[in-house]
């Protein structure tokens, strides 16, 4: 899951907000097997799985220590599930932001939310439209969708972070035959943070215009995770930038199986670094750092490079 203090820029943080933290989970209850798999994968008709109709909850506290679950407005509890043509689903409006008709496509879970505020001027709001304007918080999160068995990246907005509304797919996979085609597999497990530029004479992180998603892409030429990078202005409408950090070169280095899960952090003395999930050839994983070289370049490779980790033990 992810958690947030409301009423905080990327430079301030106010005291006395409530933290909020945004989860997934899965119950006892069994799906089919075939609904998560390959039309063309042969199971028995009776294979099922627990805890795939995974959805998402909202979780709230004082001191980040002690958490109390928000009753959502299902009977489940959950803020999101999965969309259903079949079943009426609260999150799911028939309007979109500008007024213009919603379409959504069936999903098979909800999982790994990422949520950011939308806290925009009146002359940023004017550049980005109604669209990227309205809501107060971005959710984005990974799903399934059910006729394609894709994996795919989708929004919902919400004006107080409790209460959700679907947007649809934000993010597909490429298409086979593209050349830059290392998330053709899927995309998931975002992360998305404004842009922003360090006054060095302040020492402050500010606002700027836009938005960037750091993304799990997964390839099917050698079913490897990597590290993929998309750009927006109104957080709604995303254009790939592609590869921003691949896996290990060496077949002894640790995260040469596969990397995702990124989480991007801006520091306060103007770093900017990302913390990322490895996995090596024999299957363990561990979690690594890379560190943006480029405030300028962040959104391509260039602008990355892994850094060692050091650790010091007392004595």
């Amino acid at each position: 899951g992810q958690v947030i203090l409301p009423m905080s820029t990327p430079a301030v943080i106010s005291e006395g907000g409530v933290y909020l933290m945004y989860y997934m989970g899965g119950s006892f209850e069994e799906t089919p097997l075939s609904l998560y798999l390959d039309k063309d994968v042969e199971l028995p008709q009776d294979a099922t799985i627990k805890g795939m109709n995974m959805h998402i909850g909202v979780a709230l506290s004082q001191d980040g220590k002690s958490w109390g679950r928000i009753e959502g407005d299902f009977p489940c509890g959950a803020v999101m599930v999965p969309y259903s043509a079949t079943n009426k689903d609260l999150n799911a409006p028939n309007r979109d932001d500008d007024d213009s008709l919603s379409t959504l496509d069936e999903e098979l879970y909800c999982a790994w939310p990422d949520v950011v505020m939308n806290s925009l001027t009146d002359a940023e709001k004017r550049k980005v439209g109604s669209k990227g304007s309205k809501p107060n918080f971005f959710m984005y999160y990974s799903t399934m969708t059910k006729d394609d068995r894709q994996k795919n990246i989708a929004c919902a907005v919400s004006e107080d972070g409790f209460r959700w509304f679907k947007r649809g797919v934000c993010l597909r996979p490429s298409s086979e035959n593209e050349e830059d085609g290392f998330d053709n597999g899927g995309c998931a497990r975002c992360n998305v943070v404004r842009n922003a530029s360090y006054d060095k004479d302040s020492k402050v992180w500010r606002n700027e215009l836009g938005w960037t998603m750091y993304y799990e892409g997964i390839s099917n030429t050698d079913n490897k995770h990597r590290i993929m990078v998309a750009t927006s202005l109104d957080g709604r409408t995303w254009e790939k930038q592609g590869l921003i950090l691949d896996v290990g070169s060496s077949d002894s280095d640790w995260d040469c199986g596969g990397v995702g899960s990124p989480h991007v952090i801006r520091m306060d003395d103007g770093t900017t670094r990302m913390y990322y999930t490895g996995q090596g050839e024999d299957g363990s994983t561990a979690i690594g750092v890379a560190k943006c070289i480029s405030n300028d370049n962040a959104a391509s490779a260039e602008g990355w490079a892994r850094e060692q980790a050091q650790f010091t033990f007392a004595e």
